[in-house]
């Protein structure tokens, strides 16, 4: 079973021992890892209920409150 992106965003916001900048770093690269599933459960057949726009928003929510700015990258963004 994995781990919920909720689970993973506060373990990492959580976590004491990481500086803000760690945690901004660690949180930009779930970032890319739920939008990278995001484009792919765009390209198949996968349910559009399926959690992957939640994900997104947990995590780049978890960025605003530490004030990571959101890097946005390339000219295909969703």
């Amino acid at each position: 079973m994995s781990i919920s992106m909720a689970a993973k965003v506060e373990s990492i916001v959580g976590d004491a021992h990481l500086s803000k900048e760690r945690k901004i770093e660690e949180l930009r690269k779930l970032r890319a890892e739920a939008r990278g599933v995001q484009r792919a459960g765009t390209e198949s057949a996968m349910s559009a209920d399926d959690g992957l726009q939640n994900d997104l928003r947990i995590v780049e929510k978890a960025l605003g409150d530490l004030d990571g700015d959101i890097e946005e990258k390339g000219a295909a963004t969703l």
